[in-house]
């Protein structure tokens, strides 16, 4: 059996370009624990190396709930590696396809909290996504903590341009070409698309995203596929989630809380004639037109990346 310092490597959880994370036991305290180790072929890498323990930081930093906290780093054979908590319960891609509407909702709610507690530490995900949003287990409704920090970045920081990072089916359009900084908002979007795909199994604008859809003039992408029907959704979750995923960053949902708020909000009740009152300052009239699936033509899409 391998070994992490004290730690005993189980089961590899999973593994991206960067980093494995292992399922391993903790014999000094007798409890499971997980491990994320970089990868032997970029230990050598400064700046990788630095944003590998930039991520442990900011994990054991943000103390919540809702974030997986980091316990311990350390060093083996010049691999860096750090001791996170072991969540039971997998991740949200586990219940893609496999919950009712409701649910779906509560948990993609429940991924908008988490995201918040983020983004009040200064910090945006850059790649919120069903696999980094993991499920505790205990009697109470399972809860989501958010993990995988590998792309995040302090907000102060993110205002400018930046490496393009992220995962392209849940990545803003302001994100994957890079026309300008990226705040919260960008998170929101994928969130939206988290939420989506949570409830009917598939990605709105596929594998390559909303991006790839722009790039390549399909017409899918400026209109979001229609929910199924007979989901007995709240009529007002089609239009949160076509404005959550708007490519205007202005139009969609100012914070990750106030989309999870709009998520778990009652249906509306029908009002008696009389003035037309505001609703939300992210729900604009040109939001509920880009929400509608108004297209736009070439002319705005040129206008609009070069800014």
């Amino acid at each position: 059996m391998h070994k992490l310092g004290r730690y005993l490597l189980l089961e590899r959880l999973g593994a991206g370009s960067f980093a494995t994370v292992w399922k391993a036991y903790d014999p000094e305290l007798d409890t499971e624990v997980a491990v994320k180790v970089l990868a032997e072929n970029w230990a050598a890498n400064a700046d990788v190396r630095e944003r590998f323990l930039a991520e442990a930081r900011l994990l054991r930093r943000i103390a919540s709930p809702r974030v997986v906290r980091v316990h311990d780093v350390g060093v083996q054979e010049d691999r860096p590696y750090f001791v996170m908590d072991h969540v039971r319960g997998g991740t949200l891609a586990d219940q893609v396809g496999q919950c009712d509407p409701q649910e779906a909702l509560r948990l993609a709610a429940e991924a908008g909290y988490a995201v918040q507690v983020l983004h009040e530490a200064g910090v945006v995900h850059r790649d919120v996504k069903p696999s980094n949003l993991l499920l505790a287990t205990g009697p109470a409704p399972a809860a989501v903590l958010v993990a995988d920090l590998g792309s995040a970045k302090q907000l102060a920081d993110a205002s400018g341009l930046t490496v393009t990072t992220g995962t392209p089916a849940y990545m803003a359009p302001e994100q994957a070409f890079q026309t300008g900084g990226i705040d919260g908002r960008a998170d929101v979007y994928a969130l939206a698309v988290v939420a989506y795909e949570l409830l009917t199994g598939q990605k709105p604008f596929g594998p390559g995203g909303r991006a790839t859809a722009l790039m390549t003039d399909q017409p899918t992408a400026w209109t979001l596929p229609a929910l199924p029907a007979g989901a007995e959704l709240p009529p007002n979750v089609a239009l949160l989630l076509r404005t959550a995923m708007s490519v205007e960053p202005t139009d969609r949902p100012p914070t990750a809380r106030a989309f999870a708020d709009a998520l778990l909000a009652p249906v509306p009740q029908s009002r008696p004639p009389g003035p037309v009152r505001e609703g939300p300052g992210w729900l604009t009239p040109r939001a509920v037109c880009l929400a509608s699936g108004a297209v736009f033509t070439a002319t705005t899409l040129l206008s609009w990346l070069q800014r």
